[in-house]
């Protein structure tokens, strides 16, 4: 039997990971779906290791970089869960008030990777702030399993709020400029498009990762400019998009949209299997010029 390879993986084996990863599957109905691979020739080895995350390759930007700084801060969310807090990072070589990004991680809590985006947001100028939705069940256990099955406990309507706390409080900073931008990946796709439609004035500008629209009674309120990436195999949040773009249209609402070829749901991910690197840069250069457009 031959060995096979990465990129061999059949496209059934990253949709039963996005079923997986977003609570439609357990644990182990995934590994025995994936022990199917195993008896044609893959190696639980190779498959674990291309679609489970390593954090290890998660680090563009070192939390030691001298050209920014890192604290953790809290903020008070009354209508969430009371009390928030968040990865708070400042380029340390600008003075004067900052553009402002709000980051928001997938359904796992504030994992490595997207604290790596918010230093790589700082590195580019912005004052960026990553708040973890498991905050008040003592944060990110350090593991996405954990962390996946911590969020699934809590209130859905609850963390929306902290979300929309943690942007009052943020764009409310003494470093701020009042513009207030956020980007998302999964869950926290679906949170840009929420904090855009909640209250008309929160952001100015949101880049929703592969995250699926608010509620279509809340669209009317969007007045936020959005760039939305999107990922062409990810076949479940792309169904929404065509009555979300409806709806944009009919709101006036101004938007653009990329859907990045052969990408997977996650491609900006670098810890995983899924990340592809030429759509993850071509993403993440959008995004900068696009927050650079409507922020500064």
């Amino acid at each position: 039997m031959s060995k096979k390879l990465d990129s061999d993986i059949p496209q059934e084996a990253f949709d039963w990971y996005d079923e997986y990863a977003h609570g439609g599957m357990d644990r182990r109905t995934f590994m025995a779906k994936l022990g199917t691979l195993v008896a044609v020739g893959y190696s639980m080895a190779l498959l674990t290791s291309t679609l489970l995350p390593n954090y290890v390759l998660a680090e563009q930007v070192s939390f030691n970089d001298a050209d920014i700084k890192a604290t953790y801060e809290t903020f008070y969310s009354p209508n969430g869960y009371g009390k928030g807090a968040g990865y708070l990072v400042t380029p340390t070589k600008k003075t004067g008030t900052l553009p402002v990004v709000l980051v928001i991680h997938e359904n796992r809590g504030l994992n490595p990777y997207v604290k790596d985006v918010t230093r790589r947001l700082a590195k580019a100028g912005y004052l960026a702030f990553a708040p973890d939705a498991l905050f008040t069940l003592g944060g990110y256990p350090g593991n996405d399993d954990e962390g996946r099955a911590m969020q699934k406990t809590m209130e859905r309507s609850k963390i929306q709020q902290d979300f929309v706390a943690a942007a009052k409080f943020i764009k409310k900073h003494d470093r701020s400029n009042g513009k207030l931008g956020a980007v998302g990946f999964c869950f926290g796709g679906y949170i840009v498009n929420y904090l855009a439609a909640i209250e008309s004035d929160l952001i100015v500008a949101g880049v929703p990762f592969y995250g699926t629209p608010a509620q279509s009674e809340l669209r009317k309120n969007i007045k936020a400019s959005l760039l939305i990436q999107l990922a062409e195999l990810d076949e479940r949040v792309n169904k929404y998009w065509p009555e979300y773009e409806n709806d944009l249209k009919k709101v006036g609402a101004p938007y653009q949209m990329h859907m990045y070829k052969n990408a997977q749901h996650g491609f900006h991910n670098d810890s995983t299997g899924r990340y592809d690197k030429e759509n993850a840069d071509l993403a993440w250069d959008r995004t900068l010029a696009f927050f650079a457009e409507k922020l500064v």
